[in-house]
């Protein structure tokens, strides 16, 4: 039986966004942080695209992310 990965605690916040509006959510890794915040945005107007920073609570590692909102695809931010 595989063991399964543990969550972490991860604050998420769109990049144009100040940290203070930040979420805190449960996942298993950056990547999935940064979906779970974008799945629970409900007003996006008309973009296409978000960017957010995902900050693991526990170490203070940070990592940004383009999500393509009409194809679901992430990348890193350049």
């Amino acid at each position: 039986m595989a063991q399964a990965e543990e969550t972490r605690h991860f604050s998420v916040h769109a990049r144009h966004v100040d940290a203070h509006h930040a979420r805190t959510l449960e996942e298993r890794s950056f990547e999935a942080a940064a979906v779970a915040y974008v799945e629970d945005l409900h007003e996006l107007g008309d973009e296409h695209e978000i960017s957010v920073i995902v900050r693991e609570v526990d170490s203070g590692h940070e990592r940004c992310f383009r999500i393509d909102l009409d194809s679901g695809e992430t990348s890193s931010c350049g």
